[in-house]
């Protein structure tokens, strides 16, 4: 064992050494004269300015005290990698317009060389003519206002099993039931998802909640989790070995492995039903993909990292007054003209330019209809009568911290739960 630390020693002092020499002849060789955003002081040779992001405060958090300081563009190196952050609705607007071509590709990185297949994934993927073929593809077969609407069936169907789902759960109860809201709605997304994919449902009446069901749930929330962490092998390559140890790259292959099993059993199943019935009937997004590969149109894929702190833009005090306040009237009145979509950029969830997201109108489809139909037949409340505990938690999209808990009554006759 002592032998083992003492080795570990070893080549982390060999590491740092051979760094430190590397960064002096690249700041040595640095073009001089050239303006620079602002840097925040206390960087370090190696890990850059990593050592202040530490585990006391949420990243958005730091980045957003940051911005305070620094103003609303300034740069930080992530270890090897040198990062700028935009928080000014004007300069995001540069960002997304003038300069979108240059910035619109994603960083590579080792979670998604593992649990992307070599980066393949469109949404995480750089941008390139394969990018281009596939975000075509989804956008006209899978998203697109055609594909939608000839898919409107599937939306009722699982928002209609979803009410009816909770409805059971309060007559079960007596009239009133607590519901854990997150899983509910997050089967909800995932039945609608996969029923347009896949052509079938996990959860719920219609649904197979077995194995596989489970197996694939969990293997894309670890996927979301771990795509939005801070790899050592991204930042410091040196150092790549320090994810060996802390377990996350096992934990990354058996992720992969999960989720290339059930995808692998969602296309076998395609080829299967294509080679004995043919294609009848309505087509999902598989079989337009498998489509395509009989016709040979596969797409083939062919040094900084722009962060664009979303979060930071939705929280400008200038823009925004009271901004970590929940205030949805302020959307009737202020900003009543603010819109979602990449246009007015204090306020971009969906991103904006060639990256704008492009299942916006799905999302803002499926979540006006889902909490409709939910406020309409229920009456909700809180379990104790308490407010409800706002605070987020690390992941790519700031995930609440802890369970939203509701209690249900319903406010309809007993006939229109279907």
């Amino acid at each position: 064992m002592e032998l083992y630390i003492e080795q570990i020693f070893f080549a982390l002092v060999f590491t740092i050494i051979i760094s430190i020499v590397v960064v002096t002849i690249h700041v040595k060789g640095d073009k001089k004269g050239q303006r620079r955003p602002p840097q925040p002081a206390g960087a370090l040779p190696l890990i850059g300015h990593l050592h202040l992001l530490g585990a006391n405060q949420l990243l958005h958090r730091t980045f957003g005290d940051m911005a305070d300081k620094y103003g609303p563009v300034f740069s930080i190196r992530l270890g090897s990698h040198q990062a700028l952050l935009v928080s000014d609705s004007k300069v995001a607007k540069e960002c997304f317009t003038t300069n979108d071509k240059v910035l619109c590709t994603r960083p590579k990185s080792l979670a998604l060389e593992l649990m992307g297949y070599n980066n393949k994934i469109f949404g995480f993927g750089p941008y390139g003519q394969y990018w281009r073929d596939m975000r075509k593809l989804v956008t006209v077969e899978l998203l697109s206002s055609r594909r939608l609407e000839l898919l409107k069936h599937v939306r009722d169907t699982e928002i209609n099993c979803f009410i009816k789902e909770l409805y059971e759960q309060t007559v079960k109860n007596r009239g009133v039931a607590v519901v854990e809201m997150k899983e509910r709605i997050s089967n909800l997304a995932m039945n609608i998802i996969v029923r347009m994919i896949a052509g079938k449902a996990y959860f719920g009446p219609q649904g197979s909640c077995d194995e596989e069901s489970r197996r694939c749930q969990k293997a894309m929330g670890d996927f979301m989790y771990m795509v939005g962490l801070i790899l050592v092998s991204d930042t410091v390559p040196l150092l790549g070995w320090v994810d060996v140890l802390m377990g996350r790259i096992s934990k990354m292959k058996r992720t992969a492995k999960d989720l290339d099993v059930v995808l692998g059993s969602w296309v076998n199943e395609h080829r299967d039903r294509k080679l004995g019935q043919g294609l009848n009937g309505d087509q999902d997004f598989i079989d337009v993909m498998l489509s395509v590969m009989d016709e040979g149109n596969v797409p083939t894929q062919e040094a900084n990292t722009i962060i664009k702190a979303n979060c930071l833009l939705h929280r400008d005090p200038s823009i925004w007054q009271n901004p970590l306040h929940f205030l949805p009237e302020r959307f009737l009145t202020d900003h009543a003209n603010v819109d979602v979509r990449g246009k007015h950029f204090e306020l971009i969830p969906f991103s904006s330019g060639r990256r704008t997201c492009p299942g916006v109108s799905l999302t803002l489809q499926v979540a006006h209809l889902a909490l409709a139909r939910l406020l309409h037949a229920f009456e909700l409340g809180t379990v104790s009568d308490t407010a409800i505990d706002m605070s987020e938690s690390p992941g790519l999209s700031l995930p609440r911290a802890t369970p939203l808990e509701v209690t249900l009554t319903p406010r309809l006759p007993s006939t229109l739960y279907g």
